[in-house]
């Protein structure tokens, strides 16, 4: 019986034909929720370290503006020493509240997670409101500062109005530049991931399955059909 060699060149490098160890271990890890909160650390410990420090400035200039209202002629130093205590505490609440939340594993959506933990969207816009109100608080000083007419205090607001617009300044403006550097990484990451697609794409449509049938010239038609057949 004559031979017949079927030589069959499968796709070149065929285990990227299965799934690699490393992507199936990195998408059980995206899986677990419990995880989801620490995801990008990096940018979690910068967002908790600058509300740990918004909390202490602001809480110390309430604290120290409160503490110097000794008479009528300080009701300037009340309400803007409790207007940053409240600022202070809205902070520390959103940090307690992620926390409490992370602890109870009460959400399992990815899109709120992303918003409330550490790092998320919620810290940007929330520094930003901070440093808006601050910004309005200083220009509320200066004001009353040229338009009024004790001499006594003007001093004391003047500066005291100067250090709130520049602090909230710097804060809307640190908050700017972060969602910027975010929004730019962003896009990066997602033209790096495009491009290995395209490129896993070109890969795979440049390979090809070919069968290659060799079989000996003592056969004949209708046995080469019927090999070939059944081959199929």
């Amino acid at each position: 019986m004559p031979e017949m060699q079927t030589f069959y060149h499968a796709v070149h490098g065929s285990s990227g034909l299965y799934l690699d160890p490393t992507f199936a271990r990195r998408r059980v890890l995206e899986d677990q929720v419990e995880l989801w909160w620490f995801r990008e650390p990096r940018r979690s410990l910068l967002c908790y370290c600058a509300s740990v420090a918004l909390i202490m400035g602001l809480g110390l200039g309430g604290v120290g503006l409160l503490s110097t209202t000794t008479s009528l002629s300080g009701e300037w130093r009340l309400g803007v020493g409790t207007t940053l205590c409240l600022l202070a505490l809205a902070v520390l609440l959103k940090q307690l509240l992620s926390s409490a939340i992370q602890d109870m594993n009460c959400v399992h959506s990815r899109r709120r997670i992303d918003q409330l933990k550490s790092g998320g969207r919620a810290d940007p816009a929330l520094i930003l409101a901070v440093g808006i109100a601050v910004t309005l608080c200083g220009t509320a000083l200066l004001c009353l500062a040229t338009i009024g007419r004790r001499g006594h205090d003007r001093g004391d607001m003047l500066v005291s109005g100067l250090v709130l617009m520049a602090a909230g300044a710097g804060m809307s403006l640190a908050v700017v530049g972060y969602s910027a550097l975010v929004y730019l990484k962003r896009r990066r990451e997602q033209r790096r991931r495009r491009r290995m697609r395209t490129s896993r794409a070109r890969m795979l449509g440049s390979r090809g399955v070919r069968v290659f049938s060799v079989s000996g010239g003592q056969m004949g038609p209708r046995e080469a059909s019927s090999s070939r057949t059944s081959l199929i």
